[in-house]
């Protein structure tokens, strides 16, 4: 597989991931694949990761039911990062995030009229996640 070759790995063996949804352009999520899961990703035209914490192969939605089609993968300008073009499937479509919301990126930083910064929550939870992960 040559064009694995072209991908720069970290010390690792790993290369940063972003999800990406093909119809609205949103960010869904971030995560790493390895060599492994990026060929599994080209051969199937669906999304899999390489899980840090578990140390192995991730397919999306394996859990969740909330499966990416993989439409297009793309490599950045210097070669150390993946961009996913995806469709979000599932049991509730359009779920990316393991809190049940559209994508991982639901925090916004804002700053009150007292001049607090503080993180908020500013995406709704589509479905509780304890009823997606069992």
């Amino acid at each position: 597989m040559n064009w694995l070759n072209d991908v720069k790995w970290d010390a690792q063996g790993l290369v940063p991931v972003i999800a990406q949804e093909a119809s609205s352009g949103d960010v869904l999520m971030f995560a790493w694949m390895n060599r492994e899961a990026l060929e599994q990703t080209a051969a199937l035209g669906r999304a899999v990761y390489f899980s840090r914490s578990r140390n192995r192969l991730w397919f999306k939605g394996e859990e969740s039911g909330h499966v990416q089609t993989v439409h297009e993968i793309r490599l950045d300008c210097d070669n150390d990062v993946v961009l996913l073009k995806v469709t979000q499937l599932g049991h509730t479509p359009g779920i990316a995030c393991h809190t049940g919301r559209h994508s991982c990126f639901f925090s916004v930083l804002k700053t009150d009229a007292a001049g607090a910064v503080a993180w908020e929550a500013t995406d709704p939870v589509l479905k509780d996640p304890e009823s997606i992960y069992k």
